[in-house]
């Protein structure tokens, strides 16, 4: 039996079991971990930050007052996060979710959730071109692939990411 299923006759938890709450400084040692998984990174075509840099980073976050952070609890734990700030004119929309929950609503219910709390519109949000899961979760809550860009693969990186840039207009969240 895999660690992350329920014992027998207890469903495990699921996107209704999901909550938002202010980031914790306890949350943060889950977040680097989940942020070092291969698998994860690959997906986000975003590399691993050392323990150094992943807590500088977040430093930087919970100070800034024009970033909104959230700790995503399934079930009580700490399943991932999500987050919005400002980069260039745009608001952007960004979320990091443990492999142990991917596959189970966990990134969509978040995301609708965290919207509910984030007025501001339009909202961007990128993503790899590779990473089907998570367009999948952008498009379920109303955002709509409206251009396409080619990046660095992370800070001092060779390689290149191909991402579709993604909206969130206020008519779109309307039809839904």
């Amino acid at each position: 039996m895999r660690a992350d299923r329920s014992p027998r006759g207890q469903r495990p938890p699921g996107p209704d079991d999901v909550v938002l709450r202010e980031v914790a400084e306890a949350d943060l040692p889950v977040f680097f971990e989940h942020q070092r998984d291969p698998d994860a990174t690959r997906m986000a075509a975003f590399p691993a930050r050392d323990r150094d840099a992943f807590l500088a980073h977040w430093t930087r976050i919970l100070s800034d007052p024009g970033c909104v952070t959230r700790t995503i609890l399934v079930g009580g734990e700490v399943a991932g996060n999500i987050g919005s700030w400002e980069d260039s004119g745009e608001r952007l929309v960004g979320y990091w979710i443990g492999q142990r929950y991917w596959g189970r609503g966990v990134a969509s219910r978040a995301l609708a959730e965290f919207l509910r709390l984030l007025p501001a519109r339009p909202l961007y949000a990128r993503v790899a071109k590779h990473n089907r899961a998570s367009l999948r979760v952008l498009e379920k809550c109303g955002f709509a692939v409206v251009d396409e860009d080619t990046v660095p693969a992370g800070t001092g990186a060779t390689d290149t990411v191909e991402e579709f840039i993604l909206r969130l207009d206020p008519a779109a969240e309307a039809r839904e």
